[in-house]
């Protein structure tokens, strides 16, 4: 990969050649060439790097952003990104972190944290949290905290790092919810649905038994659990629990918080 401009704003500079630096170590399974391997991972970080808050120093990358999104080989991935950061480029800072509240931080069914659609608030997720936790320090890689190890932009990061193989584990395992937050994202019109379709250009296609399993799921919610969950709150029947809600369980580790996107909504 050639070396990042020095135009680049700081902070993508930090999150790209940071995880750049970290080394890869798990073994990849999948048979791809090294420049192939390589423009993937560099799919999955602009897919990570446009699922983030768009603060300011993001904002102020567009040019960057859209530019290395031009300079992408031709695919459905790449469409996809294209389509999104023609619009990405043309909002207000304050009409992106608007829209990016209102559609992951504050809509219960395209939030960002993934172990939800397919443990929701049971005792299975606190542990699915943990598990991630473990994948990524095993791997040799220590996420900074900010964000739960689910949340979507964490969990692509680590996919971009560890390789096709047990890097992108997460994202198969979680395909399902990956695919309601789609149809979501879609059913709202919401410009981040282009970013979900490039990510669901780069996994396997969907089962019969998986497109099923989304259905169920955006009619009925994820699972849920009665006893033991008072931290958790009390919602309406059917509900999606909102994610900047959710407290693990006793057993998730002190390092578990919650995520930063809890924290936007109170300093709005």
């Amino acid at each position: 990969m050639s070396p990042l401009p020095s135009t680049v704003p700081g902070i993508v500079r930090t999150r790209v050649r940071a995880a750049l630096r970290r080394p890869d170590r798990t073994p990849r399974t999948t048979p791809l060439t090294p420049e192939e391997t390589e423009r993937r991972a560099l799919l999955l970080r602009l897919i990570s790097l446009l699922l983030q808050y768009p603060d300011a120093d993001l904002a102020a990358a567009r040019p960057v952003l859209t530019a290395s999104v031009e300079a992408l080989p031709p695919s459905p991935a790449a469409e996809h990104l294209a389509e999104f950061t023609v619009w990405f480029a043309g909002q207000e800072t304050d009409a992106l972190e608007r829209h990016y509240v209102e559609r992951f931080d504050l809509c219960r069914r395209s939030g960002l944290h993934l172990t939800y659609y397919l443990h929701g608030d049971t005792r299975r997720r606190g542990m699915a949290l943990l598990t991630l936790a473990q994948r990524y320090r095993a791997a040799g890689w220590d996420t900074d905290g900010g964000e739960l190890p689910d949340h979507l932009p964490v969990v692509l990061e680590f996919a971009a790092l560890a390789g096709p193989g047990r890097g992108e584990a997460p994202l198969r395992q979680h395909r399902r919810g990956i695919e309601l937050i789609h149809r979501a994202l879609t059913d709202a019109g919401s410009p981040y649905r282009h970013v979900l379709a490039a990510l669901i250009a780069l996994l396997p296609p969907p089962t019969g038994a998986d497109l099923r399993a989304v259905a169920e799921l955006a009619a009925e919610g994820p699972p849920n659990e009665d006893v033991g969950l008072d931290p958790y709150g009390t919602y309406g029947a059917g509900e999606f629990a909102p994610p900047g809600a959710f407290v693990p369980p006793d057993q998730a580790p002190p390092a578990l918080v919650p995520p930063s996107a809890a924290h936007r909504q109170e300093d709005r």
